[in-house]
């Protein structure tokens, strides 16, 4: 299943896609789950490809938000491959290195993503984000896909010269509108190797990054055996697992997102997430 939240009629709602199509679970199911985190915490996404009063709505009509618009929490892991470690001249990590980003740091599909006034370092950042489909707390690696609802493309847009300030990542990583997820949610059954996966970036139809999912340095299970130990993971909490080499900060010269560029994320079987660059 591919599944997204988006923005009808002036309101917003998720839904189910097929094809060219998004259908719109009807009034009666939204009441009861009124978004897609809440659908996906009870456990009942199943029972969209059979809502008989489903409305239909096409793809071009709508404006897609990111697939869970308010997750409790979105972690993110940095240097999380080898050719990025070496290239930002960091040593290899002992255990992941986790921080978090805000939802209101993140836009959906199509939608802009601002370069804050205050700086001019805005780098691009493609990833393999996982969604969370049931409390998780103490996971094992052999448990560890049972709690995986599916999974999206992710952008996470790094304001450098705010990232450096410290050796905390937090306020390079927090401008408002500063990332992306989407297009859409696709089912963990969707994907059933989620090592085989490759990843690439291109900003304006130029590829930037290509990397292996089979490559990081902690792979899926690890992160969500370690994050699980932390914290309790909760239905729609997202875990983005790492970009590879070739980020714009690591370059020489190095390369900024400018107003007016497009930056695509890409993996196939998962989706390819779209969002142009505006300046704040």
């Amino acid at each position: 299943m591919k599944l997204a939240s988006f923005m009808a009629d002036g309101r917003d709602t998720y839904g189910l896609l097929k094809g060219d199509v998004l259908y719109e679970p009807g009034a009666g199911f939204r009441t009861r789950f009124p978004d897609l985190r809440a659908a996906i915490g009870a456990g009942v996404l199943h029972e969209l490809k059979t809502d008989d009063s489903a409305v239909a709505h096409a793809v071009s009509s709508v404006q897609f938000l990111p697939p869970v618009p308010a997750p409790d929490k979105i972690l993110c892991v940095g240097v999380n491959y080898r050719p990025h470690i070496e290239e930002m001249g960091r040593e290899v990590p002992e255990k992941p290195v986790v921080f978090v980003r805000f939802p209101g740091s993140q836009v959906g599909h199509d939608q802009a993503i601002l370069r804050p006034q205050v700086s001019e370092q805005l780098d691009f950042e493609g990833e393999l984000a996982v969604v969370i489909g049931k409390r998780a707390r103490h996971v094992t690696r052999a448990t560890a896909y049972d709690y995986v609802a599916g999974y999206c493309c992710f952008m996470d847009g790094s304001v450098r010269d705010w990232q450096n300030h410290t050796v905390q990542f937090t306020p390079g990583k927090n401008f408002d509108s500063s990332g992306s997820m989407g297009p859409w949610l696709v089912s963990r059954d969707e994907v059933h190797d989620p090592a085989a996966l490759i990843l690439t970036t291109r900003v304006n139809g130029k590829l930037m990054q290509e990397g292996r999912l089979a490559d990081l340095l902690f792979d899926i299970p690890a992160l969500l055996e370690y994050c699980s130990t932390f914290c309790e993971l909760l239905p729609g909490d997202v875990i983005a697992t790492g970009t590879p080499g070739g980020v714009g900060a690591a370059r020489s010269p190095a390369v900024w997102l400018c107003d007016g560029d497009l930056v695509e994320v890409a993996i196939p079987g998962v989706g390819l997430l779209r969002n142009p660059v505006s300046d704040e």
